[in-house]
């Protein structure tokens, strides 16, 4: 059997998909006989047809249709591969300021695929809470932030809105002790002003059971059975869920996720890195429409 060539495949996927050689021929810019000799080269490579000719177009066959998605992954690796050759290739420092919540779920691959694919690029993550990210951007201490704004005060770009709901792990059932206990942070005004006013107002008899700077230690606490905890919805842990009305707790807040810049100036990398951020998010922007 003869190599197959990538060329052949395109015409084959632009035939599959249109059930008909001239409508892939305007879709490839060919003629529709340097179409069909395409097609017919490749079922003479594979010696076996792989499209039934009707009077109003053509179908598959059985080994056409399971030659399609051989077909797509090449294809689809040729393109990705002639796209990141093309590339200008990205240099110099990127300094990223990310909120715990997501140090662990929804950037950690995102950020890994970005140093992977530029290599020039020196990039370096600082994981704090949202004022110590706006502090370190006026100090000029990094290039972005991704930082919550609860209180719909923040400029930037909304990546999405991730609301901050009470969570409880199935096992433990946290929620159903008397008093319940609580997770909150150290000496936080949000805590303060947003999770025990959330918990007073429900007149719910609870107990600070644990405190902590981080949200990776909430979820620590509510994975053991130790605590409900407030987190974002989008990073509820394995084994655990969010506690709503119906449980007795509404959501705590409705924050906006923003990325924020800094204001002295940008540079290719920068930007390169606000687009990994921006389709990090995507899903739960997308998700909540």
């Amino acid at each position: 059997m003869q190599p197959l060539d990538s060329d052949l495949m395109r015409s084959f996927l632009a035939v599959a998909d249109s059930g008909s050689v001239t409508a892939a021929a305007g879709r490839l810019f060919r003629t529709q006989s340097a179409v069909s000799l395409q097609v017919k080269r490749l079922e003479e490579s594979l010696g076996q047809p792989l499209f039934e000719r009707q009077a109003r177009g053509v179908v598959l066959t059985p080994r056409g249709e399971q030659l399609v998605p051989y077909a797509r992954r090449v294809v689809a690796l040729l393109d990705e591969a002639a796209v990141a050759l093309r590339e200008k290739p990205l240099v110099g420092p990127v300094r990223v300021g990310i909120s715990d919540e997501y140090s662990g779920t929804v950037l950690p691959r995102a950020l890994a695929a970005f140093d992977e694919r530029h290599e020039g690029v020196q990039v370096s993550v600082r994981v704090d809470h949202s004022s110590a990210q706006i502090a370190a951007l006026e100090a000029d201490e990094i290039d972005l932030a991704v930082i919550y704004d609860w209180e719909y005060v923040q400029e930037g770009e909304l990546l999405c809105i991730d609301p901050t709901v009470w969570v409880t792990s199935v096992t433990h059932a946290q929620h159903l002790r008397r008093p319940v206990p609580v997770a909150l942070y150290f000496q936080s005004e949000w805590s303060r002003d947003y999770v025990e006013v959330s918990l007073n107002r429900l007149g719910i008899d609870w107990r600070a059971a644990w405190a902590c700077d981080m949200a990776g230690g909430f979820r620590v606490a509510v994975i053991n059975g130790m605590a409900i905890a407030p987190l974002s919805r989008s990073t509820i842990p394995a084994g655990c869920r969010e506690l709503t009305t119906e449980d007795g707790y509404p959501i705590v807040d409705n924050a906006r996720v923003v990325l924020r810049r800094n204001p002295r100036g940008t540079s290719p990398a920068v930007e390169g890195m606000a687009e990994v951020l921006r389709a990090a998010f995507a899903p739960l922007r997308d998700g909540a429409r």
